[in-house]
């Protein structure tokens, strides 16, 4: 593989995991609100989705950030009486997403951005060592 490949790559990856970090953090945002209508659907988590595609130019498969996916999961519930939400029995709906999943997706997501840099950093010194030994 040669360096512009690497380095294209690691970039890809490092796009994706920047689209996956928003997503997560707009997950974390929301997972205390309520519906903005009575009666109606809280926030819903968000999935992101990584998909593959293969870059004619470089002749090399990358990654790009797909279309976030819904997460089907139930809503929760919380009695809440007061809240303007509630249904009858006094409950409302709150949305489907769990701060400690998002934290360690995050954790995650903040890993392989991490190693794509890695990836670049050391493509980089390796070009500039090739460099120093064609100038010796």
């Amino acid at each position: 593989m040669d360096f512009s490949k690497s380095m294209a790559v690691a970039a890809s990856g490092l796009r994706a995991q920047t689209e996956r970090m928003k997503i997560i953090a707009e997950n974390i945002a929301n997972a205390n609100s309520t519906s903005p209508t009575k009666g109606g659907e809280p926030y819903r988590r968000k999935i992101a989705t990584i998909s593959p595609s293969f870059d004619r130019e470089l002749q090399t498969n990358l990654v790009a950030a797909g279309k976030p996916l819904p997460d089907k999961s139930e809503f929760h519930s919380q009695y809440d009486p007061g809240n303007p939400n509630a249904d009858a029995q006094g409950y409302i709906k709150l949305p489907n997403v769990d701060s400690l999943v998002e934290i360690m997706d995050m954790r995650e997501a903040q890993r392989s951005y991490e190693a794509d840099l890695n990836v670049m950093d050391s493509t980089k010194q390796m070009m500039a060592k090739t460099v120093d030994l064609l100038n010796k």
